[in-house]
C-alpha cells in the first residue's frame, strides 16, 4: 500500500534526484529539469519549483549548505541532500517502480461517457486523435533516436520508451474502437435518441 508522504507532488521526488547527484540551487535545478526533459513526465512551473523546494527544506529532506553566484546573477541559496531526503528518495521511487498506481486519465473519463456523443462525430473525433497520437509517436521515435545517436545509455530514455509503448497501444485501441463504432452506429444512434426524448439530434 502506498504511502503518504510529507511532501507528495513528484517534483519533489525529482528535486530529490537531482540533489542526490550534488547540491544545487532553485536556479540550477529548474535548468537541470529542462535539460533533461524532466517537464515531459513532471508538470512544473518557476514558481511550483521553488513552492516545492520550501516544503522540502520544511520536511527535513533538504537543507540549505551554502549560496552560489553564476556570472552577475545575484547570489542564491544552495540546498543539499539530508540523511532523511536520502531514505526519502530511495523509499518513494521504489514504491513508484514496484506498485502500480490507479491513476485517472482524462480519456478514460471520455470513454466512460462517450454515449453522449452521436456516433459519427465520435468516428471523426477518434480519426483526428489518431492522427494527433501518429505526431506524438513519431516525435517522441524520434526523440528516442537522437538521444541514442549522442551517445547516452538506453537506461536514460526508458521513460521515453515507456511513453512510445504507451502511444502504440493506444493507437491499436482506438483503431479497432473506431471501427467497432461503425458497427455501433445504429443502435448507438437509436439509444442517443431515445434518451433524448426521440429527437436524435438531442
Amino acid at each position: 500500500m502506498a504511502r503518504k508522504r510529507k511532501v507528495g507532488n513528484l517534483l519533489a521526488l525529482a528535486v530529490l534526484s537531482y540533489l542526490s547527484r550534488q547540491p544545487m540551487h532553485p536556479y540550477e535545478l529548474s535548468r537541470m529539469l529542462r535539460e533533461h526533459g524532466d517537464d515531459r513526465s513532471i508538470k512544473y512551473n518557476h514558481g511550483s519549483l521553488y513552492m516545492v523546494v520550501g516544503q522540502l527544506a520544511k520536511a527535513g529532506f533538504i537543507t540549505e549548505v551554502g549560496t552560489g553566484r553564476q556570472g552577475q546573477l545575484p547570489e542564491r541559496t544552495v540546498y543539499g541532500l539530508t540523511g532523511e531526503g536520502r531514505r526519502e528518495l530511495h523509499d518513494w521511487l521504489s514504491e513508484l517502480v514496484e506498485q502500480p498506481r490507479h491513476e485517472y486519465p482524462a480519456f478514460v473519463a471520455a470513454l466512460s461517457l462517450i454515449g453522449a456523443l452521436p456516433p459519427d462525430e465520435v468516428g471523426e473525433l477518434l480519426r483526428r486523435r489518431l492522427e494527433r497520437l501518429a505526431d506524438q509517436r513519431a516525435e517522441t521515435a524520434a526523440l528516442i533516436e537522437r538521444t541514442l545517436a549522442g551517445g547516452v545509455p538506453e537506461l536514460f530514455v526508458a521513460e521515453e520508451q515507456y511513453r512510445l509503448a504507451l502511444l502504440d497501444a493506444e493507437i491499436g485501441f482506438v483503431e479497432d474502437f473506431a471501427r467497432r463504432v461503425t458497427e455501433w452506429r445504429e443502435e448507438w444512434a437509436r439509444a442517443l435518441a431515445a434518451q433524448n426524448g426521440g429527437d436524435p439530434a438531442g
